[in-house]
């Protein structure tokens, strides 16, 4: 706990140069790319239009919520898992790509995947005006619980950064941990209902559904479409939210002590 709170306060003290690194980080992205920020929305952008012909003109599946055009229902489901599966992979892999900055001693390593994550979180913030304005364009009148999509993207920030300061920590010893990350990121896509709605199981396996809410990330992407679609609040959900932040704080704080533990040999390994 004790070093929870000196990361805490070092955050604070150093706020504006992790600012700063974060937009550096973001530019860096596009360096030396002819249409530069483009190709950052092109295979988001494929891959929604991928799932739309597919489940929708191909299956014609029915949508979840009555009067919601199919793509309005995909939409607030796969933003938020764009934004936590690059973040997670960026973290992951931070210490690798400033190893420059890990060798010196008097740099606080901590705040590496705070900078990753801020840098994803401004490319997010893209996604998110896109997401407003599909549904500005189909038409949906602006909801009040449009604003919570800022509660529930600092949630999935705050599980990415939980994972992130873990398996950040390992990949420096073993470097197969990011095709880990990358294929349990995968699984973890189809196993959160974003893609399909998990009542297609409470006639056939009822089971099935309890399973899925398993997944923390289940509480993110049904909190975008509350908020985004039916207009409801995140306390509505109280024992899902509860399970979600036990979850992340057990998960955080098993990865930071591991990654405290590690430390001290990062600079030996990179």
């Amino acid at each position: 706990m004790t070093y929870l709170i000196s990361l805490l306060k070092e955050i604070v003290k150093k706020r504006k140069l992790i600012w700063d690194l974060s937009k550096a980080d973001f530019k860096k992205r596009f360096v030396g790319s002819y249409f530069g920020i483009v190709w950052m929305f092109v295979q988001p952008m494929v891959t929604v239009l991928i799932y739309f012909f597919i489940f929708q003109v191909g299956f014609k599946s029915v949508p979840p919520v009555p009067g919601v055009p199919y793509v309005l229902w995909l939409i607030p489901g796969i933003v938020p898992w764009f934004f936590f599966s690059e973040a997670l992979n960026c973290v992951t892999n931070c210490l690798q790509e400033y190893s420059y900055l890990v060798k010196k001693v008097v740099f606080q390593v901590e705040i590496l995947p705070i900078i990753k994550l801020i840098s994803c979180l401004m490319v997010h913030g893209f996604f998110v005006m896109i997401m407003l304005i599909a549904f500005g364009l189909y038409g949906r009148i602006p909801m009040l619980t449009w604003l919570q999509i800022v509660y529930y993207s600092f949630a999935a920030s705050m599980l990415a950064l939980a994972f992130g300061y873990l398996s950040a920590a390992i990949h420096v010893f073993f470097k197969d941990m990011a095709q880990i990350v990358s294929i349990c990121l995968q699984f973890g896509m189809w196993l959160t209902p974003i893609m399909y709605h998990e009542s297609m199981f409470e006639s056939r396996a009822p089971w099935a559904v309890s399973l899925l809410k398993l997944n923390p990330f289940y509480y993110v992407v049904a909190g975008y479409r509350d908020s985004m679609l039916t207009g409801n609040w995140f306390w509505e959900r109280p024992k899902l939210g509860l399970y979600f932040w036990l979850v992340t704080a057990v998960i955080g704080l098993v990865g930071l002590k591991v990654f405290k533990r590690l430390r001290p040999h990062f600079s030996d390994v990179l």
